[in-house]
């Protein structure tokens, strides 16, 4: 049967059951007055053809409360605004919920980029041995973080699981019930969630989504390419932030991380457990029943009556599960092997850790808790560290710290901070004793400028009593000037005998991790997206010149303009001197809901991130290298953008314009995540204090995207008037690199709206601040339609193209009130004795807004 084409498939079966679905929705009362649901779409009229005649938020609003609502009181228009917000919070939740269901139709689940469609290009190809090796040494790490940029309660998660399924059975009952109940339920946490309610919200896609799926992917390629054969390998790992993730977050204690952990060890147990009590229903044969039962009541005790003791060890579950195995195939004809086999490769793949919980810390805090340590040790007559270690130079300090070993305690410090960071690493330790060394082994060390951060940090996890560490330092590099000169710091480090030491006993592997957040932050779209290109060119060449396997841990976030955007197309075109044999990547917020928060679409990303990997190393191997030429007009592509950006962000008007214009101050206000907005505790807004998803989230909110776009316009118009454009046109003609970092910039451009906040022009403060982000978004949309060779963004991905149209269309009406409300803020506090009361109320609308426009765009920015 001849199937539709993607656009008719999105518009058949997302597009037009969300209008139905929506009509049914408009229709019901969630409060005493019901016409709420009636005005909705007219009001989204009047602001669609509002805009289009270039009038200001406030004026469409007065238009709209004139003529619908036939009152011109203050307290009316907050009413019926606040009703608008209720409804369009749950739109954007119906919308969720029926792409969701329609993921499976829409995205071809066998087709390029799936397992099968690897394992058919291999057969075909004859690259099959090729493929084995690769799946043998290769694995996708994917991280949950707890970065606030999604902001449903877990009520309202689980309604769009409910709803989806509803959906997917077109249940119409069902489906206006769970409505009603949506109606209903409350978008607003009442208070700040903690580090550990954090965890526990993602733990929930540990066990619903990736256990299975993950299991599923390596039980598929063990049947198919290794012909029945076990895959030793851990292809798919799992990592966790939440509770292990101290940066900038106060309320991460010890006591929370060793819960998170615990918490991620009773969980495997209880999916292990629910599988086990499926196999004794199937397993009932003689000499195999008894096992199975004694395995069930051991996990059952381990689950719910344990208070932290485990009845059973993972070697005692994994050989009593192989025993089972071997009398199951020997003395009965291996009936239901298979699904012991998929018990057999989740053990393999998860053991009693799950998702190992990484430890973050600041390099700038390590600095003070090791000046901290130092002068306890020169206090206390100890020959640990010279008095003079400070005034030493960078090579006498690394000498100093290669002896460094001692059995610190935490309690003979009075500074909390020192204490808590000491507390983490024995905390790795209690983890690796209860989960497994996959529990807790890496500690990364964010802002980390240069090898002495690195060394300074494993000198301190020796210092609590661990000579020989079973953990891995990962620096964290992110400032361009960082990602730069690492290449140096890791030669530093490879060379200097003590930490060489430390890599032999951990097989010679190396994990660095570069941050694109603060990257775009610190040097703008193309910059930070070339700096990080180099970097790993640079680090994987000095990685094998000391025999050193690299592997690199991206903070890819979920939008571009935080690295995002098409994740696989990214890892495929990486080329063979950048080092891929683990593909590791940060993934957040509605990231995590909107690429994994399902069965089919965490399958389906999974497994494109999976064949990203086998693409760059079997198929293409050897192709997508940069000629020496292409690197040039990158590199000077980068810096015209860099030149471009540093001249914005220095602009006397960047800071107050974010501050006073942007929602920025209040994302500090809003229960969303259990970390500060910004690092420092200064009242002044300093720009390097700044936590990227609020700066990169207050440009989504303005619907101006700066992050994801500015610099590229300007730097593709020099090669446009210097008559070299068929350099850059070449460039991406031919590099996969470039033409994704375009595409993924031609995303954030799509998800612009410049007639929301065209009002701005005018203001006597702002106005020229204003034109030069509307004059760098215009020539960035216009040079990049002429290099794609289109008429109109995202032509050639029509589905995604459609889903931004509807989702912004939803979410219109909602933007146009908060900058109604910002507008108002800013005319109240002009007035000579400011309404106090009503700034709040309307602070509180730009609050709630805030939270819908962040949800709907799924990848904001």
């Amino acid at each position: 049967m001849y199937t539709l084409p993607k656009i008719e498939r999105f518009n058949q079966n997302v597009l037009s059951k969300y209008n139905i679905y929506n009509s049914v929705f408009i229709t019901l009362p969630f409060d005493s007055i019901d016409n709420t649901g009636a005005l909705l779409p007219l009001f989204t009229d009047v602001c669609e053809s509002g805009f289009k005649k270039m009038e200001t938020p406030k004026e469409i609003v007065d238009f709209f409360t004139n003529k619908y609502s036939h009152s011109n009181d203050e307290a009316d228009k907050i009413d019926i605004m606040f009703r608008f917000i209720q409804y369009i919070e749950r739109q954007i939740v119906l919308f969720d919920a029926v792409e969701d269901a329609a993921f499976p139709i829409v995205n071809n689940m066998e087709g390029r980029g799936s397992l099968r469609d690897i394992k058919e290009k291999a057969d075909a190809k004859g690259k099959k041995e090729e493929l084995i090796d690769f799946l043998e040494n290769f694995n996708v790490r994917t991280v949950l973080t707890a970065h606030p940029t999604q902001f449903y309660p877990g009520s309202v998660l689980g309604i769009i699981n409910d709803l989806t399924d509803a959906i997917r059975g077109n249940n119409l009952l069902n489906i206006k019930e769970l409505l009603a109940q949506l109606g209903k339920t409350p978008f607003i946490k009442n208070e700040k969630p903690n580090p550990f309610d954090e965890a526990v919200s993602l733990i929930w896609y540990l066990e619903n989504v990736f256990y299975s799926t993950s299991g599923d992917m390596v039980h598929y390629l063990q049947k198919n390419v290794f012909k029945g054969e076990s895959i030793q390998n851990a292809l798919i790992k799992l990592g966790f932030w939440p509770g292990g993730d101290r940066d900038g977050n106060p309320f991460v204690t010890t006591e929370i991380t060793l819960n998170v952990a615990e918490r991620l060890r009773t969980s495997i147990l209880k999916c292990y457990y629910i599988e086990i009590r499926n196999l004794k229903r199937k397993l009932t044969f003689f000499n195999v029943d008894v096992l199975v039962a004694e395995l069930e009541h051991k996990l059952y005790r381990s689950v719910f009556y344990s208070k932290g003791e485990i009845y059973i060890t993972l070697d005692e579950f994994k050989v009593q599960l192989n025993k089972i195995k071997r009398i199951v195939i020997e003395q009965h004809q291996s009936l239901y092997l298979d699904q012991l086999e998929a018990l057999l490769i989740k053990v393999n793949l998860f053991g009693f850790h799950f998702a190992t919980l990484d430890i973050r810390q600041n390099s700038r805090i390590h600095d003070a808790v090791f000046k901290d340590i130092h002068d306890f040790y020169v206090k206390s007559n100890s020959t640990i560290f010279p008095e003079n270690y400070y005034d030493l130079s960078e090579g006498e300090k690394f000498e100093v710290l290669a002896n460094v070993k001692g059995d610190i305690n935490s309690n003979d410090f009075d500074n909390e901070i020192t204490k808590s960071t000491i507390e983490s690493i024995q905390a790795i330790k209690v983890i690796q004793k209860n989960n497994g060394e996959l529990g807790a082994n890496r500690y990364i060390i964010s802002n980390n400028e240069n090898a002495l951060n690195v060394l300074e940090t494993f000198a301190m996890i020796r210092l609590c009593d661990w000579e020989e560490p079973t953990v891995d330092v990962v620096p964290l590099f992110e400032s361009v000037d960082d990602l730069l000169n690492a290449h140096n710091s890791m030669e530093q480090l490879y060379t200097n005998p003590m930490y060489a030491n430390h890599l032999k006993n951990r097989g010679m592997k190396q994990t660095i991790m570069v941050g694109f957040s603060d990257g775009t932050k610190d040097g703008g779209y193309l910059m930070a997206n070339w700096s990080i290109y180099q970097a790993k060119e640079e680090l994987t060449k000095i990685s094998r010149k000391y025999g050193v396997k690299v592997i690199f841990f991206d903070g890819r976030g979920g939008p571009p303009a935080r690295g995002g955007g098409k994740t696989h197309k990214f890892y495929a075109s990486l080329g063979p001197n950048i080092e891929n044999k683990e593909i590791q990547i940060t993934v957040q917020g509605q990231t995590i809901s909107s690429n994994f928060g399902t069965l089919d679409s965490c399958r389906y990303n999974l497994e494109n991130l999976l064949s990203a990997g086998v693409t760059n190393q079997v198929f293409s191997k050897n192709k997508n290298e940069l000629s020496l030429d292409e690197k040039n007009v990158m590199g000077q592509l980068a810096d015209l953008g860099y030149k471009k950006y540093l001249s914005f962000k220095n602009h006397p008007k960047f800071i107050p314009y974010l501050e006073q214009m942007s929602t920025l101050k209040y994302y500090a206000r809003t229960n969303i995540g259990s970390r500060p907005s910004k690092r420092g505790k200064s009242e002044q807004l300093d720009f390097n204090d700044l936590r990227a998803i609020p700066f990169v989230g207050s440009w989504s909110q303005l619907k101006q995207n700066v992050p994801g776009f500015f610099g590229v316009g300007t730097a593709l118009k020099h090669f446009e008037d210097t008559e070299q454009w068929d350099k850059v046109q070449d460039l991406y003609d031919n590099s996969l690199f470039f033409k994704t970092l375009l595409e993924n910039s031609m995303m954030s451009i799509a998800k612009s709206f410049f007639p929301l906040t065209a009002y701005m022009k005018n203001d006597p403060e702002f106005g020229e601040f204003w034109q030069i982000i509307y004059e760098e978004f215009l020539e960035s949309k216009r040079l990049l339609l002429k290099i794609a060779g289109h008429t109109e963004l995202m032509e050639n991905y029509p589905d995604g193209k459609a889903s931004i149209q509807i989702r912004e269309r939803i979410v219109l009406p909602l933007l146009t009130i908060q900058q109604y409300a910002l507008l108002r803020i800013n005319e109240l506090n002009k007035e000579s004795v400011p309404d106090e009361n009503l700034i709040k109320v309307y602070e509180k609308i730009v609050m709630r807004s805030l939270f819908g426009n962040t949800n709907a765009s799924r990848n904001s920015a």
